[in-house]
């Protein structure tokens, strides 16, 4: 598995596929051709259907400047390895002869593969799934966080904090704004009214009601195309921050206990990664969503003392209860369902994370079976409920209204 680096990503919204992977495309190939000042990129299946609301074509030109580009949509056709494929040419000029083209596959997290391979990292952990690495746990008298710190090196607590940093300034920056979100859906943002709402509120309305504002803020700075995160994407980005900003905020917790917590999680989300995926348009909303709250249900519980086996179990837990999640963002847009998403998600990771401590552990399913699951499950998902905004609330939303 590569490092959790990879999980944490800063960048900026709405979609680490379609924005901030295609990005990272058009810098590489810029970098290889300086001397061509033309490019053309097809966009094929999912990053051609949803490509326009996700702000695809806005990200390439920007990549791509001070040179020119041509976007070209192929919604229709789909490239042999992943459902987000793109084919890059680039020429001396406009109307003259093709120097290179390359076929690249964003596929998820902001990730790149093309048929050499995964283009970003480096192997970094020889242990790849869950059981294995419960079995070092128990054999050295260590925990996650300390796996992680023995295969990463001392220096990843200094990358952590700079990105809880910046998880911390996005939440703050969500709750203060207000106003309509970018797009022709006209959907307003929530997180800064739920914010004073849970504060004048008590008892549990108060406690779910922060949860639903700190999370609600990350989803809405995304979809505004602001800074986050990725957590493992920019589409579940809030899920995580918003759960570790609440218990600071709540139990005012050292900054080694949340960037302890944030090594655990990146790890969640690395096992998900490689042993499944974390890509909407490859297994649905599940690999998103579901692998966030698996990673902020994993970071809750060692925050509060639970064992590794406890870890592990509400880990399990939320990935289970993500199962057969689909993604259908209406009108290719990540607001609806994607950013109420993020809240619910955050109180059930939340949930999830209490359940496995008030336990010993012991359960029947393990998280690597819920992971292997979870991957079966989105191949047998029609590709009209995966990223495709064909199906789903995606087809359905304006009957509805």
């Amino acid at each position: 598995m590569l490092s959790i680096k990879e999980i944490y990503k800063e960048g900026y919204g709405p979609s680490s596929s379609h924005t901030i992977g295609p990005a990272r495309a058009a810098e590489i190939m810029k970098l290889r051709h300086p001397e061509a000042n033309f490019f053309r990129v097809a966009l094929y299946g999912s990053l051609a259907l949803t490509g326009k609301g996700h702000h695809t074509d806005s990200a390439l030109r920007k990549s791509f400047l001070p040179k020119q580009v041509e976007v070209i949509w192929r919604p229709e056709e789909t490239l042999p390895f992943h459902p987000n494929g793109m084919i890059i040419e680039a020429y001396a000029e406009e109307g003259g002869a093709l120097v290179d083209h390359w076929e690249v596959y964003s596929i998820g997290g902001g990730d790149l593969k093309d048929r050499h391979g995964l283009i970003n990292g480096k192997q970094v952990y020889q242990l790849t799934t869950m059981t294995d690495i419960l079995s070092w746990c128990r054999r050295e008298g260590k925990t996650l966080w300390e796996f992680v710190e023995d295969n990463e090196g001392s220096e990843i607590w200094d990358f952590l904090a700079e990105k809880w940093q910046t998880m911390r300034e996005t939440v703050k920056r969500g709750v203060d704004n207000e106003g309509v979100l970018p797009g022709p859906i006209k959907l307003a943002r929530r997180a800064s009214a739920q914010y004073t709402k849970a504060m004048n509120s008590h008892g549990t309305m108060k406690h779910v009601g922060l949860l639903f504002a700190f999370a609600l803020a990350v989803a809405e700075e995304n979809a505004a195309g602001g800074k986050i995160v990725t957590a493992p994407t920019c589409g579940s980005s809030g899920v995580l921050p918003g759960v570790l900003f609440y218990l600071n905020s709540e139990e005012h917790l050292t900054e080694q206990k949340m960037l302890r917590a944030l090594a655990t999680a990146g790890l969640i989300g690395n096992l998900v990664k490689y042993n499944a995926s974390i890509s909407g348009a490859e297994v649905g909303c599940q690999g998103e969503i579901g692998t966030a709250c698996a990673m902020a249900a994993a970071a809750m519980t060692q925050i509060m003392g639970g064992s590794p086996t406890q870890i592990e179990y509400a880990a399990e837990m939320a990935m289970e209860h993500n199962l057969g999640l689909t993604c259908d963002p209406v009108m290719g847009y990540v607001q609806i369902p994607c950013i109420e998403r993020n809240a619910i998600a955050a109180t059930k990771a939340y949930s999830c994370a209490v359940y496995a401590l008030s336990s010993d552990g012991g359960h029947k399913v393990s998280f690597d079976q819920a992971v292997e699951t979870m991957a079966e499950t989105g191949r047998d998902i029609q590709v009209a409920y995966r990223e495709t905004g064909m199906g789903g609330l995606a087809k359905n939303w304006e009957a509805f209204g």
